[in-house]
């Protein structure tokens, strides 16, 4: 008789990767977090007793310290801001002093923002069962695009808490804010979750949209309090005022449980010893998932981009079909359709599903169950982002494991040889820009339309009458009586996007089966130059299609299901100039700027990788128009007559290697996606004539991303020189500077030269 091997649960698995050597091998850091035990306070005396006797049944006798802190502030009057680790239970931050004021009076109203739907519908299912057992009239309501029109007028009339998202705030709920009269005058609380999201475009957007919404709560007369929760950051407090424009009380005194934590710093092993190239860390975590997937240990998997995802979803579904079934491992990203995305949820929580392959679009709180495993395909890009991730994988006190894949980049080799900078550094600052003017005048055409603006008023902090005489001029508004009124036929929300640059997205077609063409996903203008393109292969759950037609007019790309052993990889070329220089150091041998740019991006040729190898098998010419976009960068120059010794090829070398480092560097200084802050290196600068670097923030208009690299700039060259000098190939590599032969000797000369004498600024 044959024996079936025996499964191994987390503990067996652990001590099974100890004892073997191609693991152990590959180890630069294993991290334990030992148990972390509940600090509990009684429920407040204040607290109504119909919500305690509640609590008790749901077997919750006391609560966590920082729970029991955010209900008395919020009594005492003010607006908070609760900072604590994933799954610390920070909804009953909110929870608790809303439903103990609609306890006390049922015309009190909360507006709920989350940032995605698939949280507000998570949240409002588990409010709802806790409601429902209360006996306190608490009527509460998901307000989205996917709420049906004959429920939206009872929400509107007699909701006690709405919950929604701020795209639905934005588009459909202040522009039409006279159907919510009752609502707005009685509205008493604000929640914002997950509160670290905000930031960047989104963010900058989204405090505007606060702006409209108070604007409109004080013509109905009433002043709600805010309650924000948010992961770790650098800033929470800073960031909560900036969104709010409202004084804050920091809330960080966690008192949750927490099981031990394994953080395995794993660093693939080098393939290639002369060039110093690591195997790819997609297809370790593939092998690193299916151990633990083979065993059923419930694991995440997370990867960088949309195409990665799609990538490790068919690596895996190829090796676990027979042992598992194809459908209980599954991709999760943005793109995919609602109902998808539900199904996929539910699957995880009940337990069908036993493998997900995500982008970040998992790292939010929504709730997935008792996943014990998280794998990370790359340095996620920053440390909050990470802990986030991390903390998805035993969320429910159970021992649990993490293991971050380094990749070949400078950024993740710097992670593997400095644990201390993850481990000891505290999270990112998140950066807004509500007065970015690009944002700000589209913000300021909503709020036109939504009430008048009177001469003298502000739009938070902002004086705003220079603008307003803009669009008056432009016949956006008109002028009478010392208000502003708004003039224009169109509805302006509908064509402002709070979450992308262009203003647009295209819809993606399947056309494989013509008696059923259907939309499977859509992506933003300016990733779809990219990746779809014509001929281009887009992944959609493991499942290959190819581009027949990208018709960017229509915003339509149409697809049609196919089998091939390759992805496609797009290259985009950038050219870039200085409009306006607004500041400037002076160094010995060069200069720093910062100030407004103008970029050209053109997606011109494409490649197809072989799956596995990773090696090109062909390639192709991409025919689309050229996007413009203005907006703000930082650059380094310098004086030509101190690079005269070197030659035109070898001053190249040094300017696309330190070019490359920096572009995976500076985002460690800006909490940003390696993605929003682009590098471009220039032989002969238009603007000036000199060999220049410029980061420039991927957005209109700037968000202050690269602002933030201007002012600490000596520390990111005095971290690109350590990940240059710290790797241990000879000349340059994926790790460093690239591939370009000579170019590390030669990116380590330019910082050298820049470290000289220090100017003044002006």
């Amino acid at each position: 008789m044959i024996e079936l091997k025996r499964k191994l649960d987390i503990h067996g698995l652990l001590k099974e990767l100890k004892t073997d050597e191609r693991f152990t091998g590959q180890i630069y850091h294993w991290h334990t977090l030992p148990e972390r035990e509940a600090n509990l306070v009684p429920f407040p005396s204040t607290l109504d007793d119909r919500i305690c006797d509640s609590l008790a049944r749901k077997q919750i006798h006391a609560l966590y310290s920082h729970q029991a802190t955010s209900f008395e502030a919020v009594e005492d009057g003010h607006h908070v801001v609760a900072v604590t680790p994933t799954a610390s239970g920070k909804s009953l931050c909110y929870h608790l002093p809303v439903i103990q004021a609609i306890s006390k009076d049922s015309q009190t109203r909360a507006l709920y923002l989350f940032p995605t739907k698939a949280l507000a519908y998570d949240q409002k299912t588990e409010l709802n069962d806790w409601v429902s057992d209360m006996g306190i009239p608490v009527k509460s309501y998901t307000y989205d695009g996917d709420t049906p029109s004959n429920i939206r007028q009872v929400v509107r009339k007699a909701g006690n808490i709405v919950i929604t998202n701020p795209d639905m705030l934005h588009s459909a709920i202040l522009p039409h804010h006279t159907k919510w009269v009752s609502f707005f005058e009685n509205l008493r609380y604000i929640v914002i979750d997950e509160l670290h999201i905000y930031r960047g475009v989104f963010g900058s957007h989204v405090a505007n949209v606060i702006r409209r919404l108070l604007r409109i709560c004080a013509f109905y007369g009433s002043t709600p309090q805010f309650i924000c929760t948010s992961a770790t950051i650098a800033n929470p407090k800073e960031l909560a005022e900036q969104l709010t424009g409202r004084a804050m009380t920091l809330i960080d005194n966690n008192g949750a449980p927490a099981g031990k934590k394994h953080f395995i710093f794993y660093n693939p092993p080098v393939v290639n010893q002369q060039l110093h190239i690591r195997k790819s860390a997609t297809l370790e975590a593939r092998s690193l998932a299916e151990n633990f997937l083979s065993n059923g240990v419930q694991t995440i998997v997370f990867a960088r981009s949309r195409v990665r995802v799609e990538i490790l979803l068919s690596y895996l579904q190829q090796l676990v079909q027979r042992k598992l079934g194809p459908k209980s491992i599954r991709g999760y990203r943005g793109g995919y359709l609602p109902a998808e995305r539900r199904e996929i949820e539910q699957g995880l929580r009940n337990g069908d599903i036993i493998g997900v392959v995500s982008t970040n679009a998992l790292e939010l709180g929504v709730d997935i169950g008792q996943l014990q495993v998280c794998i990370m395909a790359g340095y996620p890009g920053s440390v909050a982002s990470t802990w986030q991730q991390a903390g998805r994988a035993g969320r429910r006190q159970g021992e649990s494991v993490v293991i971050m894949v380094a990749g070949s980049s400078p950024l993740d080799q710097y992670v593997m040889r400095h644990p201390e900078y993850f481990f000891d550094r505290s999270p990112e600052s998140a950066r807004i820009n509500p007065d970015n003017l690009i944002i700000l005048v589209d913000q300021l055409k909503c709020a036109a339309y939504e009430l008048p603006f009177q001469l003298g008023e502000q739009f938070g902090e902002v004086e705003i009458e220079d603008i307003l005489h803009f669009l008056t001029e432009e016949q956006v508004l008109h002028f009478q009586r010392n208000k502003w009124y708004w003039m224009n036929d169109s509805f302006p929300a509908h064509n402002i996007s709070l979450r992308s640059a262009s203003q647009e997205n295209v819809v993606i077609i399947d056309q494989t089966n013509v008696a059923n063409v259907r939309v499977i996903g859509e992506m933003d203008r300016f990733s779809a130059m990219t990746l779809l393109h014509d001929e281009a292969i887009y992944l959609h759950q493991g499942v290959q299609f190819q581009v027949e037609k990208l018709d960017f007019e229509e915003k339509k790309a149409w697809v049609r299901e196919v089998q091939v052993d390759y992805y496609t990889d797009a290259n985009l070329a950038v050219q870039l100039k200085v409009l306006e220089i607004d500041k400037q150091r002076a160094l010995s041998r060069g200069d720093m700027g910062y100030g407004d740019v103008t970029v050209n991006a053109m997606a011109t040729i494409f490649k197809k990788i072989k799956f596995e190898t990773h090696d090109n098998i062909g390639s192709g010419p991409i025919h689309l128009p050229e996007e413009e976009l203005h907006t703000s960068a930082a650059w380094i120059s310098w004086q030509e007559e101190d690079l005269r010794s070197l030659g035109v090829k070898e001053l190249e070398y040094g300017l696309v290697g330190l070019a490359h480092v920096l572009r995976h560097v500076a985002p460690l200084f800006v909490m940003c996606d390696p993605q929003d802050l682009h590098v471009v290196p220039q032989r002969k600068a238009v603007h000036s004539g000199q060999p220049t670097i410029f980061l420039y923030d991927r957005y209109p208009g700037g968000i202050g991303l690269s602002e933030q690299v201007y002012k600490q700039w000596d520390r990111v060259l005095e971290e690109a020189e350590e990940a240059i000098s710290a790797c241990p190939c000879k000349e340059g590599c994926p790790s460093c500077v690239g591939a370009e032969a000579a170019g590390k000797e030669l990116a380590r000369e330019l910082i050298s030269m820049m470290k000289g004498d220090r100017g003044t600024c002006h």
